[in-house]
Formats: structure tokens, C-alpha cells, sequence
């Protein structure tokens, strides 16, 4: 029987970026299933006390700069030159987790993930505009109409709330997060432990 890995994610993150795509690689190789949980990051950080590493280090010396060498090194490895740092970090996600959130099934919100993350992460449209997060949905075939619709329904809006909440009281505290069961493991830098896991190893 094949395991789940749950992934808590908000397309703010630019480390949910990262993640995404080696964590994909890993589930065909382990024969895992992906399953996505949306998640508002600005709630997650409210809840627990955390705040963006570039704000909550920026007194730490020396410690953004090695972030940021890291950050360089995991795209030069997995061979993302694509991304661009969006100038408008920290941004407001809600928008487009609620789109996510919308999503009719696992198959929809992943293809969701993959047209909005390029969209993100690539071309750093302005992701609080819901004409320009529309005209993105439209060009990958979504009912963009729908969707923003969904998007502004009380269930849709209680949905992302109560996964985020949820995700914090399972112990999340920021993206990229993984569950399989109540193993939790938080950071790109863990992906090879959860293959290990999701192998036969031990968390």
C-alpha cells in the first residue's frame, strides 16, 4: 500500500517553490501519493510567533547572506534558473490560496499549482490582482470566472482557515512542510530524510 505525503503549502513561499518539483520527482520514485493542503502562510505566522527568515534573521550577522548562498546552491542543483525572486516579498497570498482551496479535487489544485507557480516564482505577476491571476488560470484552461467566484464563498474562505489552523496544530509552523502520518518534516533541506522514510528508513 503506498504511503501519503501531505504537503502544507502557500505559494508565497519561495521555498515552496524549491520544493515542489524535487518532491514530485520523489513521490513517482517512491510510488507515493501527493496530496496538497492549502494553507494561508500570513495565518500560520499569526498563529505561531513566526515571521519571513529574511525579517526574522535580519539582526543574525551573517546568517541571511548563508541563507542565502543555500538558496542559490538548491537552484544551481535541481537546475531552476527560471526563478526570480518576487519583488514584492512578503506578498499576500489569500487570493491565491483560496483559489487553491476552490480546486474540485487533488488532480485540479495540483494542476493549479503547476500554471500558478511559474506564474509566481518565474514571472512574479502581481498575485493580488484578480485580473492578472485570471488572464493566468484562462491561458492553462481553468474556468478562471469560477474560480475566483469560489474563491470569495464562506466555505471556500473557512476552508483555508480551518487547514491552516489545522496544519498548526499538527506542529507546522511555516513552508515547505511534509506529513506522511504524524511524521513531520519542515524545510527543502529535508527531502532526502522523507525519501529515506517514504523508502523504508526511519524519519
Amino acid at each position: 500500500m503506498s504511503q501519503t505525503v501531505e504537503y502544507v503549502f502557500d505559494l508565497a513561499a519561495p521555498n515552496g517553490y524549491l520544493a515542489w518539483y524535487p518532491l514530485k520527482d520523489i513521490v513517482s520514485r517512491t510510488g507515493a501519493q501527493l496530496v496538497v493542503v492549502p494553507v494561508f502562510l500570513g495565518g500560520m505566522h499569526k498563529l505561531t510567533g513566526n515571521a519571513p527568515p529574511m525579517m526574522r534573521d535580519a539582526g543574525v550577522k551573517g546568517k541571511v547572506p548563508y541563507a542565502a548562498l543555500e538558496f542559490h546552491r538548491f537552484l544551481d542543483r535541481h537546475a531552476m534558473g527560471r526563478f526570480s525572486m518576487h519583488p514584492d516579498l512578503p506578498f499576500n497570498s489569500i487570493l491565491l490560496q483560496r483559489i487553491l482551496a476552490a480546486a474540485s479535487d487533488q488532480a485540479e489544485m495540483q494542476r493549479l499549482v503547476e500554471t500558478l507557480l511559474p506564474a509566481v516564482w518565474e514571472r512574479n505577476i502581481d498575485c493580488s490582482d484578480a485580473e492578472i491571476v485570471g488572464a493566468e488560470l484562462s491561458g492553462a484552461g481553468f474556468d478562471a470566472q469560477a474560480l475566483l467566484a469560489a474563491a470569495q464563498d464562506p466555505s471556500v474562505k473557512q476552508k483555508l482557515a480551518d487547514n491552516t489552523a489545522s496544519a498548526v496544530e499538527r506542529g507546522a509552523f511555516g513552508i515547505p512542510t511534509f506529513f506522511v502520518g504524524e511524521e513531520m518534516w519542515f524545510g527543502k533541506e529535508r527531502l532526502a530524510q522523507l525519501e529515506d522514510y517514504l523508502s523504508g528508513g526511519k524519519p
